[in-house]
């Protein structure tokens, strides 16, 4: 009877750790390193209008992903508020995202509308979305649902 207990117990603990993988997390872009933004520090695209370096002294993960910052200020701001600075579409191609893609970025080409920060593949992607932001904005988002959790080599 013991046997038969710690092996319902055994197949409870497998079912819910499966279960886990299967539900948890979010799909960010990141490299091999799980570092999101190639590295970009997510604050310095509002504070300063710009793409800024981060660096590996100054992190925090949000989203199972990796957030370089420039400097301390930087990250304990992101830590205070992650949301408000982390990217649209879990960093990847605002532009591809409309067409139910996710692209790489390269952390330079971005745009903060509405105090949500979008990134682009680079800076040609960027000016092609620059062209009707409001439409695409909106077509992301109705295909971000849909691809969220898909891989992206499979779209």
């Amino acid at each position: 009877m013991k046997k038969l207990v710690n092996l319902k117990t055994l197949f409870a603990v497998a079912a819910m750790s499966v279960s886990s993988f299967t539900f948890a997390g979010f799909d960010t872009e990141t490299d091999n390193n799980s570092v999101i933004l190639a590295g970009h520090d997510a604050v310095a695209y509002f504070t300063q209008n710009k793409a800024v370096v981060g660096s590996a002294q100054y992190t925090t993960i949000y989203n199972d992903a990796i957030y370089r910052f420039s400097s301390a200020q930087n990250r304990d701001t992101f830590a205070a508020a992650p949301s408000k600075y982390a990217p649209a579409y879990g960093g990847f191609c605002a532009y591809g995202t409309t067409f139910g893609k996710k692209f790489e970025i390269d952390g330079k080409a971005f745009e903060v509308v509405d105090g949500v920060l979008y990134v682009n593949k680079n800076l040609s992607v960027k000016e092609a979305w620059s062209k009707s932001i409001p439409k695409h904005i909106s077509q992301a988002n109705d295909e971000w649902p849909v691809i969220e959790f898909k891989d992206g080599s499979t779209l």
